[in-house]
């Protein structure tokens, strides 16, 4: 059973941004509301005013303008899956998304709102991580856009403010010498809660590593880019011996914790497993 909660549907993007300037810390944000329901469902939370964003089309778009592709945040899953922007530019989104929940999930639920849960299995963080995507944030005191890797801050918690949103995803097109791949495992398949997920990016000329990117899920606080790691590939070679050896430093990176769907320890070693997997599968893409 739902708490008792006053219920505002803005009509316009500016009355949206006024009422959270009036309710701010009472307040919660409906998207698709595929995790806010849930939680007040559990009592893990209980806004005093519930602020349904659905009105909002101006946050409904996927566009590609100057090398970047620019997502709504009210932008359903299901847009992103099945985008040819996306599929065509920047594929390693649409395939994480592809492997989310189920089909009726992806319908309802949104982009913005699969980023602000801040959940550290969100699937369509380490794909936006290894693209170095941007976030805008805006309120009735203007925007920012902050890199991605400095949006979460822990389980749950990002760096928004009361009073902001969540408006716009921002993502860099790949060079054409880029490979990417995402790769995630569950409890019983890929359309569960990952235990661990994997996104990466790989660059490579003249048969050497230019730049490899790695984020993962499920294994820290947040979702996390793989930094250490990364900065062992550089200038190596580009086979997949070089990558055999090096994903073992993956653990390095990571901070998983034990919990009902998996040990700390089985976290880590499929860390590497899948970063290795992944690696390879950019690879060949790039071949």
């Amino acid at each position: 059973m739902l708490p008792r909660f006053k219920y505002l549907r803005p009509k316009s993007f500016e009355e949206a941004l006024e009422l959270l300037d009036k309710y701010g810390e009472q307040a919660k944000l409906l998207a698709g509301g595929t995790d806010l329901i849930v939680k007040m469902k559990d009592d893990v939370v209980k806004p005093k005013y519930v602020i349904d964003l659905s009105r909002l089309e101006e946050l409904k778009f996927i566009s590609k303008e100057d090398g970047v592709i620019k997502i709504g945040a009210l932008t359903t899953l299901r847009e992103i899956e099945t985008s040819p922007i996306i599929r065509e530019n920047v594929h390693v989104l649409s395939d994480a998304v592809e492997k989310m929940a189920s089909w009726q999930i992806r319908n309802l639920g949104t982009i913005g709102g699969n980023l602000c849960n801040a959940s550290p299995a969100a699937d369509t963080a380490p794909p936006l991580l290894v693209l170095e995507a941007e976030l805008k944030l805006t309120s009735s005191e203007g925007e920012r856009t902050v890199p991605i890797d400095q949006f979460f801050t822990g389980p749950g918690e990002t760096i928004l403010k009361n009073n902001e949103l969540l408006t716009e995803i921002q993502i860099p097109i790949m060079s054409n010498h880029a490979g990417t791949a995402f790769l995630k495992l569950g409890r019983r398949f890929a359309h569960t809660l990952s235990i661990v997920s994997v996104a990466t990016l790989v660059v490579v000329e003249d048969d050497v590593f230019k730049d490899v990117r790695i984020a993962l899920g499920s294994v820290a606080p947040t979702p996390v880019r793989a930094k250490k790691t990364e900065d062992r590939f550089r200038g190596l070679s580009a086979t997949k011996d070089v990558v055999e050896k090096n994903c073992v430093w993956v653990v390095e990176d990571v901070s998983p914790i034990s919990d009902v769907r998996a040990s700390a320890e089985y976290r880590k070693e499929m860390s590497i497993v899948l970063t290795k997997r992944a690696l390879i599968e950019a690879l060949d893409e790039v071949r």
